[in-house]
Formats: structure tokens, C-alpha cells, sequence
């Protein structure tokens, strides 16, 4: 499944007029939305592919979470190679990232955050009297490196979170607490019941023995028959379904 996150990051402010072209769609594209790391292999790979009509150049690093940090100034015990890379029209280029050795949890996942920066092209001669605003375009997915030996699998993990319905402020709310040493990340919840339903729909990941609220939108139901049906993400970026009951108040 391939899918950009399209991030724009200033490759420099122009002030144009309105007659102005304007390039701002991304080539390059990571053919996954998430990766798994397992600790008992060297390595893992992940392809990156120009659809675009022009050669791209691509810079590729891994963070701790925060997407404001400077590829510089980061320090993860990963290393991708190769860190930057020209693609050409219609080709691939595959990634090659390494555990560099240093100490993670063994009792639990931890994530990082692949980056995966499209530098464009220098406008040609044809179009030096075309005022153009280029952008670079940055694609970012989680990678999750994941131990040896951890209790249950992955797939069970989103059955196994347990809720609770609670109110934040004038709002209702479903609490997840997940106990399972995977990250749970779902697409979208429903707390229904007696014919109502309350949603949310941004977007969200409980991490390994985490308690997150998420807010609902709807009418939310109070009988004894709630309960919540749940889109999941699972290891290969597709939507496990499923239901759960709520928690005794």
C-alpha cells in the first residue's frame, strides 16, 4: 500500500503574482505506511518510487517523534542508507535501515519516525523567465522496532485495550488503556448503542501500557448495551474491525 503524507517544508518564500505557476504535488513515494523492525534481523528495507516526470532528489533520516527536529542535531540508534539518493522518472530506490547496536526496552515496542525529505529539481532554461514557487515535500511514517519474545501478537493487541466511558468538560469521551506491549493505533472509534452513536475519527496510537481520552463527537449512548467498534491499524497499514465492551463505571 503506498500512501504520501504530504508535509510541505518551505524551500524558500517568494512573494508572486497572481499569473504565477505553481509546482506543489510530490513524486517520491514510500511503498508502505509503517514499518516493523524486528530485533532479531540485521536490517530492514523499505522502497521509495518517483511517479513524477523528473528526476528527484531524496533525503532520508529518522527521528524520536518530534518532526520539528533538525536531522542533525538527532541521535537514534538507526542509520539509513543510503541517506540521500537521486531517483529517476518511473524508478526505485529501497532504503536500508540498521539497529546500530544501542540498548531498547525489551519488554515493549518503541517507535521512531521515518522521514523522507523530496528535494526538487533546479528549474531548467526553459524555465528561467516563469516565476515558479518549488516546494520541498517531506513523507513521514512510523517505524516500530519490536523485541524478541514479546507476550501475545500484535493482531491481538486492539481486542485487548480496554475502555471506559468517561466526560472531559461538557464532552463525552471513551478512555483506552492498553496492557499489551504492542502500539495500538486506530483510525477511527464509535461508542453506539440504543440507536446513537458518538464518533472520533482523527486518528490516534495507545502506546504499550498507555491510558489515552479521546473525545466523541454524537449523541453518546449511557445504556448498559454501549459499546465500542473500532478500525485498527495492523503491521501492514490495513483496517482490522472489531468491538469491545466498556468497563463497569
Amino acid at each position: 500500500m503506498k500512501r504520501t503524507i504530504k508535509t510541505a517544508w518551505a524551500g524558500g518564500v517568494l512573494a508572486l503574482a497572481c499569473a504565477c505557476a505553481l509546482q506543489a504535488q510530490a513524486s517520491v513515494v514510500i511503498a508502505a505506511t509503517r514499518i516493523i523492525y524486528q530485533a532479531k534481523d540485521r536490517e530492514t528495507t523499505v522502497k521509495l518510487g518517483n511517479e513524477g516526470q523528473a528526476p528527484a532528489l531524496t533525503q532520508a533520516w529518522i527521528d524520536k517523534g518530534d518532526p520539528k527536529a533538525s536531522p542533525s542535531s538527532i541521535d537514534v540508534p538507526f542509520a539509513v542508507a543510503p541517506p540521500v539518493a537521486r531517483i529517476d522518472p518511473g524508478k526505485a530506490q529501497t532504503l536500508r535501515i540498521l539497529h546500530t547496536g544501542e540498548a531498547l526496552p525489551q519488554d515493549r515496542e518503541s517507535v521512531f519516525w521515518l522521514n523522507v525529505l523530496e528535494v526538487p529539481p533546479k528549474p531548467g532554461a526553459e524555465d528561467s523567465e516563469v516565476n515558479k514557487l518549488q516546494m520541498a515535500f517531506r513523507s513521514r511514517i512510523k517505524l516500530f522496532f519490536r523485541p524478541a519474545g514479546l507476550q501475545g501478537l500484535a493482531n491481538d493487541a486492539p481486542a485487548q485495550v480496554r475502555w471506559r466511558r468517561v466526560e472531559t468538560g461538557s464532552r463525552v469521551a471513551l478512555e483506552g488503556r492498553n496492557p499489551t506491549p504492542y502500539h495500538v493505533s486506530f483510525a477511527s472509534l464509535e461508542l453506539v448503542g440504543g440507536g446513537q452513536t458518538a464518533r472520533f475519527d482523527d486518528g490516534e496510537m495507545i502506546a504499550p501500557g498507555q491510558t489515552m481520552v479521546f473525545p466523541l463527537t454524537g449523541d453518546a449512548p449511557r445504556g448498559a448495551d454501549a459499546k465500542v467498534r473500532y478500525h485498527a491499524v495492523n503491521d501492514h497499514g490495513g483496517a482490522t474491525r472489531g468491538e469491545a465492551p466498556l468497563a463497569a463505571p
